[in-house]
């Protein structure tokens, strides 16, 4: 990503310098800020990038794609963006390729990913063969007609692709929520699946008429998803500094 202003401090990573003087907190920061730019660590205003990139044939996977954006976009220092791989641009190639994070979407047609989400994860065959995506994060979502309609497979596609990706994938992280006698439908992931956001919508129904709680499990996802990209995003930047204490040391001795 784009390198910008450094807005934290040496001591927000909790280093205050040697016990026997005083550092300064700002001469430590302009030396961090150095530091990470040759260390090839860079961001932008301290924030990081999750990109939705799915496919949506009748509107229903479009709207639960702006539900995980919502949801990404909630978290303090994201910027989360939409990308229909149906005619997919260079320049929204690019964006894939600056992501955080990537959260794929597809409807569940015969079993599996629609054909153009198919062809989007073949088009990928030249960011697979430079593991450029190697270490983002990545996670799924899918809608379907019935209630399973075989859409674990689909995401089970989606985790093989990001693993040939050399990606790292981030479930739902949530229990079902309708599976005994005192839940209902209305509650979170209502259709019981793990591995990523699931829906059911009526086929000779409109987008409009998505069930409540599959689209606030979506929002979910898309809320884990940057949280656990923030979560990342804290540590590198904390090695980044631990490091810089060690070349220091090494310099001193």
């Amino acid at each position: 990503m784009v390198v910008g202003r450094f807005p934290w401090s040496a001591r927000s990573f909790g280093w205050v310098g040697p016990p026997e003087r005083a550092v300064r907190e700002g001469v430590v920061a302009a030396k961090l800020c150095a530091y990470v730019l040759t260390k090839g660590i860079a961001m932008k205003d301290e924030s990081t990038l999750v990109v939705v990139a799915y496919h949506s044939g009748y509107g229903h996977t479009a709207r639960l794609a702006e539900s995980v954006r919502a949801g990404a976009a909630s978290v303090d220092g994201t910027k989360a963006e939409p990308v229909s791989v149906d005619g997919i641009t260079e320049e929204e190639w690019a964006l894939l390729d600056a992501a955080d994070a990537i959260v794929f979407g597809s409807p569940t047609y015969m079993g599996s990913a629609s054909p153009e989400f198919h062809t989007f994860a073949r088009d990928s065959v030249k960011r697979w063969q430079l593991q450029a995506w190697d270490g983002k994060l990545a996670a799924g979502f899918s809608n379907s007609g019935s209630k399973s309609g075989d859409k674990l497979h689909t995401l089970e596609y989606m985790a093989l692709l990001a693993a040939q990706h050399g990606m790292l994938w981030v479930s739902l992280g949530l229990v079902s929520g309708w599976n005994s006698s005192t839940s209902d439908e209305n509650a979170l992931n209502r259709l019981g699946v793990w591995l990523g956001a699931a829906a059911a919508s009526n086929i000779d129904e409109g987008p409009e008429l998505m069930h409540d709680s599959d689209l606030r499990t979506a929002e979910h996802l898309g809320r884990r998803v940057a949280e656990q990209a923030r979560r990342r995003h804290g540590v590198e930047m904390a090695r980044a500094l631990y490091e810089m204490k060690g070349d220091r040391t090494d310099e001193r001795t």
